[in-house]
């Protein structure tokens, strides 16, 4: 099997240089729609897939994001591993705008836990999410980013907040409090499906801003998000090409055998229709 490489960021983010044989893809999934088609090709000499986190236009909503059928496309074309870009507000006077946090966990305050797993329907697994980034790919992308001179903070946490506004005072004030780095509203979902899908999954996240909590610097909006995202954009294009570079031709970190152990219920007892939904990820299981 021809194992690739999965990028999830801007609609901006595919137009990097060397990025060849571009098709435009669209996959059906049992779960829905997905957030656009899947740019495909080749980049680093390796078979990349692309999709634009919003839809091409910025069209979705972080609550609207469909992040299990995002992730079972992903893993129905092969993906194995899933490099993640994304605008984050600052929580810590040391991430500036213009950093990129490798954060390593995640604090959820969505209220959307059920969409966020592949399982029920008669299948139950529990995986272990305790350290819910893939290290292996992390590591990679902290020596890329050094390469590349970013000004990169090793490790971190990312509280997913729900939108889509921005948040209070109040809840920043909260936040930055509590000693949490930097906050989004995307990541968690991802990282959450991509693990139940044995998929490697680590996070570039793009510090646009100071959120709110910091009154000495103006609150965020959305022009201050773009202007800072588009002056990041050229390094964090360098960055993914070279963590795309190092990754091994085949799957075999702890993350593409999570399900091991994960899934409480008997075989004999998994319904035929949740099987067939999930042939893509139950596969090895079958």
């Amino acid at each position: 099997m021809n194992h690739k490489i999965g990028i999830i960021g801007g609609s901006g983010l595919y137009h990097i240089e060397g990025f060849t044989r571009q098709k435009w893809t669209a996959v059906r999934t049992p779960f829905g729609a997905t957030s656009d088609m899947f740019l495909t090709g080749r980049l680093a000499d390796r078979e990349v897939v692309f999709l634009p986190r919003h839809g091409r236009g910025h069209r979705i909503l972080p609550s609207e994001l469909n992040h299990s059928a995002n992730i079972w496309a992903m893993k129905r074309m092969g993906v194995a591993w899933i490099l993640s870009v994304s605008a984050v507000g600052s929580l810590q006077k040391k991430h500036r705008p213009c950093d990129i946090v490798l954060i390593d966990q995640f604090v959820d305050k969505t209220k959307r836990s059920l969409e966020h797993t592949f399982f029920g329907s008669g299948i139950v697994a529990h995986i272990a999410f305790a350290d819910p980034i893939c290290e292996e790919l992390r590591s990679l992308a902290l020596k890329a980013a050094r390469a590349c001179k970013a000004r990169v903070h090793d490790g971190g946490t990312y509280v997913n907040m729900e939108g889509p506004a921005f948040s209070t005072r109040a809840e920043s004030l909260t936040n930055h409090r509590a000693g949490y780095d930097v906050i989004g509203m995307t990541n968690l979902g991802e990282a959450r499906c991509a693990r139940e899908a044995e998929i490697a999954y680590a996070t570039l996240a793009m510090v646009t801003d100071y959120d709110c909590w910091k009154e000495d610097e103006a609150h965020v909006t959305v022009e201050m998000v773009l202007a800072n995202l588009r002056r990041n954009a050229e390094q964090a294009k360098a960055i993914v090409a070279r963590v795309i570079a190092g990754i091994p031709a085949k799957p075999g970190w702890p993350c593409h055998s999570a399900l091991r152990n994960a899934i409480m219920t008997e075989r004999s007892a998994w319904p035929a229709a949740t099987v067939r939904k999930l042939k893509p990820i139950l596969a090895p299981y079958l």
